[in-house]
């Protein structure tokens, strides 16, 4: 090897220490939820399908059923890497350090409320307020602790409170230390324009579920979802807006698949084909 070349190959290992051990280039900013692959009989299976679809990155649920140093070895065993994880939200009220001790132990910084239960949901503007405060202070305890908040949205969210969703009255009652993990099929679904919802976070985004609805009436067997880049979704120009807006991960999802490998290559193909330049790694 050329003495230049060799010199410029051991910075960039510097830079990027995983280089080093992999041997190639940091991934695009793509994973999947590992929700998605559910139905496949085993947790080996699942990221086996991640791999397959030439992803290298995933969103866990939970634990995933297993300790953290067996989701770790079969993270590393595939080359994957763990980027955040849906946490319910019980476990955070009532007992963060141990969820906070299992996903620095799989190497993942960020926890992401996944869902509310009816029980949980606000009723009003003053509830969303409150409950942004809520998750504000969790927030801020975990930031203390070098990891990250984030809130995931379904449609209930959405609401409209004279002019502003439950979804923004709980983020500006927050503050920045929570992000948001916008769920762009659900954003759909509740009638607004995704290209234009996310410009609402930007600057807090830390990821896009990049899921994808299929015609009214299609796929009712599949919950009314679609891969990526086949349903009706305008992703032409959602990508380019989420990208403006500052997304950190696009994050593949489908909530009832037939076909979960078959959704999630299909998904990444049209990812890698589709980001915005700037968005690629």
């Amino acid at each position: 090897m050329p003495r230049k070349l060799a010199a410029a190959a051991l910075l960039c290992c510097a830079a990027f220490p995983g280089l080093a051990q992999q041997g190639k280039a940091p991934a695009q900013p793509i994973a999947v939820q590992m929700y998605t692959l559910r139905s496949l009989p085993t947790l080996e299976d699942q990221l086996k399908a991640v791999q397959d679809a030439g992803v290298s990155a995933v969103e866990t649920v939970g634990t995933q059923n297993v300790s953290a140093p067996e989701l770790k070895g079969l993270l590393d065993k595939y080359q994957i890497k763990a980027i955040s994880t849906h946490a319910q939200l019980a476990d955070l009220r009532k007992d963060l350090d141990t969820v906070v001790a299992f996903n620095k132990a799989i190497g993942n910084s960020v926890l992401v409320v996944p869902y509310l239960q009816e029980s949980d949901r606000p009723k009003d503007a003053a509830g969303w307020t409150a409950f942004g405060k809520e998750l504000g202070q969790i927030a801020r305890k975990l930031q203390a602790q070098g990891m990250t908040l984030a809130y995931h949205n379904h449609d209930f969210e959405l609401v409209d409170y004279n002019g502003k969703t439950g979804l923004e009255l709980l983020f500006a009652a927050a503050g920045p230390a929570l992000k948001t993990e916008l769920d762009l099929a659900w954003v759909a679904r509740a009638g607004y324009d995704p290209a234009v919802f996310v410009g609402k976070f930007k600057g807090r985004l830390f990821a896009v579920h990049a899921k994808d609805n299929a015609p009214k009436g299609q796929a009712m067997d599949e919950g009314g979802f679609a891969a990526l880049g086949t349903g009706v979704l305008k992703w032409d120009a959602i990508l380019p807006a989420a990208s403006k807006a500052g997304v950190k991960w696009y994050i593949i999802e489908h909530d009832q698949p037939k076909d979960p490998a078959a959704v999630i290559k299909t998904g990444a193909t049209y990812l890698k084909a589709h980001l915005p330049a700037q968005a690629k790694r």
